[in-house]
């Protein structure tokens, strides 16, 4: 029987070990991140303005474009660790396939073992025997004289007599070498059996050992294999739900600037038709302040709108106030008289305004331009 030996491939175990290593610090790294990301405090108030509300918004659209960029980025080492996972099962699957031809050998070299075993018990025994012959042969030879051919056929009685005698020496001497031939072929096949079976153990040694060294890697690539899954569920888990919980915000602010928005315009209708009625003019022309989107704007209305709705409102937390929501050291900046824009009045602000504008130069002075889509 021939054995073959394969040896462990152990440094690309190894290999994969490091590389799945880097994969499960990148996932950690992302979960990290996502875990910072849903942590992030939602702004809320009491009673928010328009302008602080919109901001809110846009922090919470800017929250959401951030983590569906996360999202993509995840998805694409979902992707990658899909492929590393692929490839650890196909190394698991030819690891307990080399585990199975391994464990099959050692059978064999086990079974082989115990029948070299028996055949040298039965040598040894075989030989114990024709050097037990062979003593006594040897003995009775010494103690007994050895016969000459004149002496048989002197005491010999008659023909038939002297040629039994003759045969009976002829095949005590045909014994007595079978028995030397015997003892040295007993001998020779002991000696090639327990050759055999020293080789047999170290087989059986051999395997055996490395069994036990592709069980363990074995285990290994499973335990790696249940983390970088674990982790992935958890990062995929975290991430889905910071997304959720922004758009849900997203959604709650939306509902509560169109409700702003609607109370602001069902204002400005009502104090445009009071104003309609204390100051009536002649027939198609406009009545009421120019407060709407029709015109009397320094700026583009719909930033007037979600900035203050078109209302000369009083500072707020930053201090910015007025149509315009001018914050004091701008208002200073560009020329305004006395303290805040809403002390002054609307022409000052349509003035003050303008030069803030510049043309469209100084939309970023207004957040609400980038809201409201104009740059």
């Amino acid at each position: 029987m021939i054995f073959r030996w394969r040896s462990v491939p152990r440094r690309p175990v190894a290999a994969d070990f490091a590389v799945h290593r880097r994969s499960l610090a990148a996932v950690i790294t992302v979960l990290a991140t996502v875990s910072g990301l849903a942590a992030l405090p939602i702004a809320s108030s009491a009673d928010p303005s328009l302008s602080t509300l919109n901001s809110e918004l846009g922090q919470q659209q800017a929250r959401q474009q951030h983590l569906e960029s996360s999202l993509s980025s995840l998805y694409g080492l979902i992707d990658s660790l899909s492929s590393q996972i692929a490839l650890v099962q196909s190394r698991e699957a030819a690891v307990r396939a080399e585990l199975a031809t391994d464990r099959a050998n050692l059978a064999s070299a086990q079974a082989a073992l115990e029948r070299e075993q028996r055949v040298l018990a039965i040598l040894e025994a075989r030989l114990a025997r024709a050097r037990t012959l062979l003593a006594r042969q040897l003995v009775s030879s010494y103690e007994s004289d050895s016969p000459d051919l004149v002496g048989v056929v002197l005491e010999s009685n008659g023909f038939s007599n002297l040629l039994e005698r003759l045969t009976y020496l002829r095949d005590a001497e045909h014994q007595q070498q079978t028995i030397i031939a015997v003892t040295r072929a007993a001998k020779t096949q002991a000696d090639a059996a327990a050759r055999r079976l020293a080789k047999l153990e170290e087989t059986d040694r051999q395997i055996t050992e490395d069994a036990a060294l592709r069980e363990r890697a074995l285990a290994g690539m499973n335990s790696l294999l249940e983390t970088k899954q674990s982790a992935l569920r958890q990062a995929r888990a975290v991430q889905q739900a910071a997304l959720s919980a922004s758009r849900e915000r997203g959604s709650e602010l939306q509902a509560e600037i169109s409700r702003i928005e609607a109370q602001q315009q069902a204002a400005e209708e009502a104090a445009a038709a009071q104003a309609a009625a204390a100051q009536p003019g002649p027939v198609g022309a406009p009545v009421g302040p120019t407060l709407g989107p029709s015109g009397g704007w320094a700026i583009p209305y719909p930033i007037v709108l979600c900035e203050s709705g078109g209302q000369d409102l009083p500072p707020n937390s930053a201090g910015a106030s007025g149509y315009y929501q001018i914050l004091p050291s701008t208002w200073r900046l560009f020329g305004g008289t006395g303290p805040a824009a809403y002390l002054a009045s609307k022409a000052e602000q349509d003035a003050v305004a303008s030069r803030i504008w510049n043309g469209g130069a100084g939309a970023s002075n207004w957040v609400c331009a980038g809201i409201v889509g104009i740059h």
